[in-house]
């Protein structure tokens, strides 16, 4: 295995590429819906391709495509003409390809005649498999060969593989087709202006396993399992309207591709949490489900709630150099390729992630307000106290008071923040830092993960505990202030290597630290005005390294790129610390990047400035959709609205500062504890309907810092850095 650094290697998909996700089953293919071998297109279902080729020709032909469209996030109808062998432009024949993923693929081809005459032809289908696992793909470096067993029959095709012991296969379903090793085979007659098609169907046979029924459309009407889910997941979630139809095109895209991303835990289905990314994250991360779980609270809380539940049973119980485990640690990834498997000695789950953990916290602290069963939330806080320990016992290990990383085996991440590519941590002249590294934003997850717990603690009635980790989080606070600020250049030092030396580059990790308030007052007008420089905000967004460090490259992954969920961070801490235009500023910016892709925001897109280059500049080989940019125009939009709940407290806040091209915002059915609300912004002014009788509706923003009564008795409660939702 090339180690978990590989994470700019993969090849482009190449432009115009459709890629279709349902869960943790995607497809990647050219615009004619062609799969070609070679490069990394294909069928994968659970980390494995299990079609690396999937070619259509009519008379060994290729065909001209003419359009393709995503119909929905599973499903694209791809339109193409047959080529004449004649000189004439214009060709009789319109082949229609109608492909839904799920489990495996079906595929509905159509053909049409627009001639007055009949037309023969012989209808291919080139079908392979290799069985590589998604690494390999990924890294473009298929080297494992399976042993196959190919059985034709007339309609069906079934390949069996087989390496070092572990089983693979395929099961074709080709009604009425020719069948050799790798071609399936239609001879067709078309009468004038007349119509043929088939369905073909390919499913993984998962050792033995009936997976026929994946694409059977039991109610008549033409839902399919993937159909029915979406329509159930659009049934819970909010319904929105709103005067610039451009941005509420990118909502309701954004809906869709977080739909599209949910996978279900094997062991229990009914928690459903969110995948990192279509192509090659369509997993469950520690970090970035987590984040896109708590961008989305307002959209479905019970992501976050799934989220919780599965990483905590998947918690770290020892010390495992080989997969980076410790006690209380949160995973980074789980994996289920062959590849994986092997470089952590059996193992599913990779632990080097240095933010998980307190993240894990501070989702949960969130959680624990949107009016989950108390008994719910009881059950996570053995987790969330581990997790404590594993923030001061492994997360500090040399007892300074700040969290930091080092790899435990030299295959393991190199950086394990969020910035995790190999040349991602830097100083101003382009040096990279030395490891154990303390970032900026690890500190503020730290900061937020103690008052998360605090805050349960005095719900709870534990006055105690609840003080000593304020206590704890105000120490950090100023420790953070006067170790990382750099008063010389005006902005935080993006982390401390192992020397404590301060690492001077200008980056977009101190943002994060304004939403969760560990950034001094006096000091954010300073952030804020360097993130809004033109070194930083490239029109688009804020970049992730300012053009004036050594390491700037507009087109590399984290080192002056623009992250849309970085950029929605930023926003809510801007808007936290009351800097409103700069917040709308970003926001807008970024909505309107989202225009030039159909309303889907990328993982991420080129830091080139907006003055140079007029449209945003994509980056080859990021993930689309990815749950991550999916929730930042929700994040984006509830920042603005200044929206927020405290429902075991009785409080819904709400306080909008909507730039006026947004225009009136309405949105119905929205999740609150056990019932649903309506809320209207016109203007500056909200109207809420439908609030439980255990709720008020308070005009303005939640306090950060507030005293509460309970039983009688007034407590202090800590600040709490989930934004203004």
């Amino acid at each position: 295995m090339a180690g978990w650094n590989a994470d700019t290697a993969a090849g482009p998909v190449g432009a115009g590429a459709i890629t279709l996700v349902e869960g943790s089953s995607f497809c990647i293919s050219l615009p004619t819906g062609d799969i070609l071998p070679g490069g990394p297109h294909g069928l994968f279902v659970q980390d494995s391709r299990i079609l690396s080729g999937w070619s259509l020709t009519i008379d060994d032909n290729p065909l001209d495509p003419l359009t393709a469209e995503i119909k929905e996030p599973y499903r694209a109808l791809f339109v193409s003409r047959v080529p004449r062998s004649d000189s004439r432009a214009d060709s009789p024949l319109i082949v229609q390809r109608l492909r839904e993923v799920g489990d495996g693929i079906q595929e509905q081809i159509s053909l049409r005649n627009f001639s007055g005459g009949e037309v023969e032809c012989v209808v291919s289908i080139r079908c392979l498999a290799d069985f590589a696992d998604l690494f390999e793909v990924k890294e473009a470096r298929i080297a494992r060969q399976w042993e196959m067993t190919r059985h034709l029959g007339f309609g069906s095709l079934r390949i069996d593989a087989v390496w070092q012991g572990i089983g693979r296969g395929i099961m074709v379903q080709c009604p009425e087709a020719e069948v050799s090793a790798e071609t399936l085979r239609y001879r067709v007659v078309l009468p004038a202006y007349g119509r043929w098609s088939t369905v073909i169907t390919v499913l993984p046979t998962n050792e033995g396993a009936d997976n026929s029924a994946a694409f059977i459309h039991p109610d008549g009407i033409g839902q399919s399992p993937r159909d029915r889910r979406r329509r159930e997941w659009i049934a819970k979630i909010p319904v929105l309207q709103m005067g610039n139809k451009s941005i509420e095109r990118t909502l309701r895209r954004s809906y869709d591709d977080l739909g599209s991303l949910r996978i279900e835990d094997p062991d229990h289905p009914e928690r459903v949490v969110v995948a990192a990314g279509a192509p090659w994250f369509m997993t469950l991360f520690g970090r970035d489900s987590l984040w896109a779980s708590e961008m989305s609270l307002a959209v479905d809380p019970s992501l976050a709630l799934g989220t919780l539940q599965t990483l905590a049973e998947r918690q770290g119980m020892v010390v495992d150099p080989a997969t980076e485990e410790e006690p209380g640690r949160i995973l980074h990834e789980i994996r289920l390729d062959v590849s994986s498997g092997l470089s952590l000695g059996g193992k599913a789950s990779y632990y080097g992630s240095v933010d998980a953990t307190p993240l894990f916290l501070m989702v949960l602290g969130a959680v624990s307000r949107w009016g989950f069963a108390p008994e719910t939330i009881a059950a996570l806080v053995p987790h969330a106290d581990r997790a404590l320990e594993w923030i001061q016992k492994y997360g500090d290990k040399d007892g300074d008071g700040f969290v930091e990383y080092q790899r435990l085996n030299d295959q393991g991440l190199i950086n394990q923040g969020w910035k995790d590519s190999w040349d991602g941590i830097n100083f101003a002249d382009g040096t990279l830092a030395e490891p154990p590294i303390a970032l900026c934003e690890v500190q503020a997850y730290v900061y937020i993960a103690y008052q998360s717990r605090a805050w349960m603690a005095y719900d709870a009635g534990d006055q105690e505990l609840g003080d000593e980790l304020r206590e704890k989080a105000a120490q950090l606070k100023r420790r953070f202030n006067d170790q990382f600020w750099m008063p010389d250049r005006g902005y935080y030092a993006v982390a401390l290597d192992g020397k404590k030396q301060q690492v001077d580059a200008c980056a977009s990790n101190m943002g994060h630290c304004l939403w969760f308030g560990l950034i001094d007052e006096d000091k954010a007008p300073f952030v804020a005005e360097r993130l809004m420089s033109p070194e930083m905000f490239s029109g688009w967004g804020v970049r992730t390294l300012a053009t004036d460090m050594g390491a700037y490259n507009p087109a590399s992954y984290h080192n002056g790129s623009v992250w849309p969920h970085d950029n929605a961070i930023i926003v809510a801490g801007l808007r936290r610390y009351g800097f409103v235009e700069e917040a709308q500023r970003i926001s807008t910016a970024l909505l309107e990047a989202a225009d030039y892709s159909d309303g889907r925001l990328p993982e991420l897109f080129c830091g080139f400035s907006r003055d140079e280059i007029g449209v945003p500049v994509p980056y080859p080989t990021a993930c689309s959709p990815q749950a991550w940019a999916a929730t930042t125009p929700i994040l984006l939009i509830t920042s603005l609205m200044g929206y927020d709940a405290h429902i075991s407290h009785g409080g819904l806040w709400v306080d909008p500062v909507l730039p006026e091209s947004y225009g009136d915002l309405h949105i119905s059915n929205a999740p609150m504890g056990e019932g649903r609300i309506t809320v209207d912004i016109v203007g500056s002014d909200p109207v809420v309907h439908g609030l439980p009788k255990s709720m008020s509706f308070h005009r303005g923003h939640r306090p950060w810092m507030t005293e509460l009564v309970d039983n009688a008795n007034s407590h202090a409660r800590p600040e709490h850095g989930t934004s203004a939702r």
